[in-house]
Formats: structure tokens, sequence, C-alpha cells
């Protein structure tokens, strides 16, 4: 399959109900149905946009839509699918990503992605996202699932590194190498979880700055922060959970920063999906966030910072 190329800022196609916003350089937070007043009722809701979970919206109407279609109309939205088990060993399920590209048709979302793990077993669902082994034969089965998905959507999805608390044996090449060469063999993009960067360092010990320096930034198109819980496993060790239920570390914070000072604003997402606070707390993490990419923005603008990667 010919390489796809990943446009931040794509707009609405001739025709289409929805107007199109710019998305680059600006940050966003999870949409949940509760905050929809709050946010419309907001005036100072601010710039920023909106990301999804695909599978909560592929009836097809109801509710769920109503809320979708209303805040599209002011705000560009970002679809994050959840359980096309990717990684998997079995084959897509073909009605699940043709329900997902009809979605995609529907609002015509500025940026799409999916995640590095898997979660089917023939007809067994998992509610995780499971890790996977990096070896030549994963590399294959993962890079003709994304040409499949890409193919059937027409348009690049960003692929999201995992958080992981378990490595396999069998890998015989390191994540970042992994991910640099689905990119290559895909022309897929990258949806860089800094949250999930630094769980799995902690986990596995190993540097989460040595990992960012291996990690292919110039193929980010979305970045993502969430808050993580701190757990100990069976021997007392430190184990972090992703957890996406309270706001960003501060270590997490301080990363972010370090990858938007070498690539330039790259769209954010805060990600809080449990034990959901009320709209301002959301808010203030995204605002947060954008003023982060603010000030990396006016340096770079000034001259004073890398060039975008």
């Amino acid at each position: 399959m010919a390489k796809l190329v990943v446009h931040a800022d794509r707009g609405a196609s001739e025709g289409s109900r929805f107007p199109a916003h710019r998305i680059d350089g600006l940050a966003g937070t999870s949409f949940k149905h509760q905050h929809l007043t709050s946010i419309l009722e907001d005036q100072a809701a601010g710039r920023g946009f909106f990301e999804v979970h695909a599978e909560n919206y592929m009836g097809e109407g109801g509710p769920p839509h109503a809320a979708l279609s209303r805040i599209r109309q002011d705000y560009p939205v970002s679809l994050h699918g959840v359980c096309m088990s990717i990684g998997g060993p079995q084959p897509l399920d073909k009605a699940h990503l043709g329900r997902f590209a009809r979605l995609i048709e529907r609002y015509e979302p500025a940026l799409v992605s999916e995640h590095l793990a898997w979660s089917t077993h023939d007809t067994t669902y998992y509610n995780d996202l499971l890790p996977l082994p990096y070896t030549g034969a994963t590399l294959q089965r993962v890079a003709e699932h994304i040409d499949e998905v890409q193919e059937a959507i027409q348009r690049p999805i960003l692929l999201e590194n995992p958080s992981t608390y378990l490595l396999f044996k069998e890998s015989t090449m390191s994540e970042t190498a992994f991910i640099r060469e689905l990119v290559r063999r895909t022309g897929c993009g990258l949806l860089l979880d800094v949250n999930n960067v630094f769980v799995s360092s902690t986990n596995h010990g190993f540097s989460a700055l040595d990992y960012l320096a291996d990690y292919p930034l110039e193929q980010v198109g979305e970045i993502h922060l969430a808050g993580h819980a701190d757990l100990r496993d069976d021997e007392g060790e430190l184990l972090l959970i992703d957890s996406h239920d309270g706001p960003v570390a501060d270590a997490v914070w301080t990363l972010f920063d370090i990858v938007i000072g070498r690539c330039g604003p790259l769209p954010t997402l805060i990600e809080w999906d449990s034990a959901i606070p009320d709209w301002p707390v959301l808010k203030a993490e995204a605002s947060a966030a954008q003023a982060i990419l603010d000030r990396h923005a006016g340096a770079y603008l000034q001259g004073k910072s890398h060039a975008r990667c």
C-alpha cells in the first residue's frame, strides 16, 4: 500500500454539514456527555478540541450522536479507537472496521487513532489493551492490519504507544524500533502518549528520556496526557497503572515540556475516563497543556527553539 500522509489540520469535505476547524497546536480534552451543558454555557471554554472513543458512537442515533453532533459544530474532534485489536493474531473484525469507517465519514474528525495492542481472541473480547511481543512475525501482522484500516478509511491513522506491565522474552527488537519500522512500512502517523512512556519506563526500569530520544518524534500527530495510579506488586515494588482517573503527574508534565520543546506545538489531549471531575477541573488541565504549547510556539516563532521535528 502506498504511504499516506498525516494532516493535522484536516478540513471538512465539500458539502459537509460540519465546519472546518484547525487543531494544530491546540490542547483538548476527552468529551464526556455530563459536561455538554457546562461546555455550551462556558463562554470561555477555550479554542481546543474534544476526543471521543469511537466505540461509544457506533449506533446509528440517539443521545450520544446528538451530543457529539452539537460539539462538532463548534469544535474539532479527534476519533480514538480502542477495540480494533490491531496487534492481535486474528483477522480484523470487518464489521467493526466498517462501522469505524462510517463514523469517520459521518463526523470528519481532524485526527483518527488506534492502539498498538490487542483485545480479542477467537470470539472473546477482553476489556483491556494487551501488549504484544516485538518480533518480525508480529511486525508483519500489525503492518498488514494497519494497511487494512487505512485502506478502509482512506486516510492515515495515528498509532498509540502502549502502557505495559510485562515484557516478552521472545521480543527481538525494542518498542521504539518496532514502532519506527511500522511507520516506515505503512505510512501511519503516531500518537505519543507521554503518560504511557512514564508508566512503562517506571514499571520496567528504563529511562523515559532514552525512550523519547529513540522514538520517531517527527511522525507524531497527536499527544496524550493522563493521570496514573501508584500501586505495589506482589513483591512490594512500585507498579504504575494507566488509570486515567486523576490529574497529570508532575513528572509527566516535565516530559511533555521536553517533547514540545523538541517538536514544537502538537495537538495535545487530556484523557480522563473514570472518577470524572466537573468540567472546570478538566478544563484547567487542558489550559495547563495549552500554556506549554503556547510558550513553545512563541519561542519557535522567535527562532529560539528547535525547528519542528
